[in-house]
Parts: C-alpha cells; sequence; structure tokens
C-alpha cells in the first residue's frame, strides 16, 4: 500500500475524530485499541488492519468509505 495512501487516510481519521470533539485516548478505548496505536494510524506509520479500519469508522459514526475520500 502506498504510503500517500495511508497519510490521507490517517489524516481523515484525525480529521472526524476531531470533528467529533474526540480525543486519541477516548477513540481508542472506544474501538479496544491503545492510544499510541491510534497515533501510529493517524501518521501512517502503520498499515491499517480492516477490521480496525471498520471499526474506526462505526466509532465515529461514518460510514468506512467517508475515509477513503480524498482531495
Amino acid at each position: 500500500m502506498s504510503k500517500s495512501f495511508l497519510k490521507n487516510v490517517g489524516k481523515n481519521i484525525k480529521y472526524k475524530r476531531k470533528e467529533k470533539n474526540l480525543s486519541q485516548e477516548k477513540l481508542a478505548e472506544k474501538i479496544g485499541i491503545s492510544r499510541n496505536y491510534l497515533g501510529m494510524i493517524e501518521r501512517a506509520e502503520v498499515n491499517v488492519p480492516m477490521l480496525t479500519f471498520y471499526s474506526i469508522a462505526k466509532a465515529l459514526d461514518i460510514e468506512p468509505y467517508e475515509l477513503l475520500k480524498f482531495d
């Protein structure tokens, strides 16, 4: 997977998280991952497993495809 793709996904997750007024800690807690791991996802340091990606979208109360929209 390209680094730019992961960066865009990470940016979208961070944007939506902040839009919902959630801290990394609160979002991570909702989906059962560590805050550190969520930070790594947002910074594109790790490849996001599909189930984690889906869980993030559902915790943000959005459809997964919304995290894949890039400008």
